[in-house]
């Protein structure tokens, strides 16, 4: 899974509810913690409640921008009604990109290779936030933007690429309780 659905599907449902693995300061700091490689920081990051609140806000804005991706289908039954404006979105995310810019780099180890450095110096939580920002931009402006979908299941709210024509669901597991709940509804008597 990519970095960007990764970071949309932080906000998830279970049969107890919606989770949200950014709800707060220590649930944050483990899931960067997970993605510290991807997002280029120390694996000893710890989050702060400021940091969090911005990296939510972030989410949100991500969120909006995949809701507008994937119209005219409806958007994740998680949050659409309570998603920011997509001008504001875009802006954020575009703004957020720009926060922690990252440069390209020549490493001569007896081969030359492209390494990435900070351009310039930044807060660990500034440089998480940027390069979620930048996978997204990455992410909607790249192919797999066309095959994104969301899930249609019974409590499902996770967006997914479509990677086969008949793919309707983000897993097999939502594929089954779709179809059961189908299967319900036509021989509930």
């Amino acid at each position: 899974m990519s970095l960007t659905l990764d970071f949309v599907s932080t906000i998830r449902a279970e049969r107890s509810g919606l989770i949200d693995l950014l709800a707060d300061v220590d649930a944050m700091t483990a899931w960067v913690r997970e993605h510290a490689a991807e997002l280029d920081v120390d694996p000893g990051f710890t989050a702060t409640e400021e940091g969090r609140e911005e990296t939510v806000r972030l989410r949100q804005a991500v969120r909006a921008l995949f809701a507008r991706a994937v119209a005219p289908e409806p958007p994740s039954r998680a949050d659409a009604a309570d998603l920011p404006a997509f001008g504001g979105s875009l802006a954020l995310v575009n703004a957020t990109a720009l926060a922690a810019p990252r440069a390209p780099q020549l490493s001569w180890n007896g081969q030359p290779a492209l390494v990435t450095a900070p351009a310039v110096e930044a807060e660990p939580s500034t440089r998480v936030r940027g390069a979620l920002a930048r996978a997204a931009v990455e992410f909607l402006a790249g192919p797999d933007r066309t095959q994104l979908r969301t899930c249609q299941a019974p409590r499902c709210v996770l967006y997914f690429i479509k990677e086969h024509p008949r793919q309707e669901w983000c897993s097999t597991a939502c594929g089954n309780r779709a179809r059961a709940a189908r299967h319900y509804r036509e021989h509930k008597k």
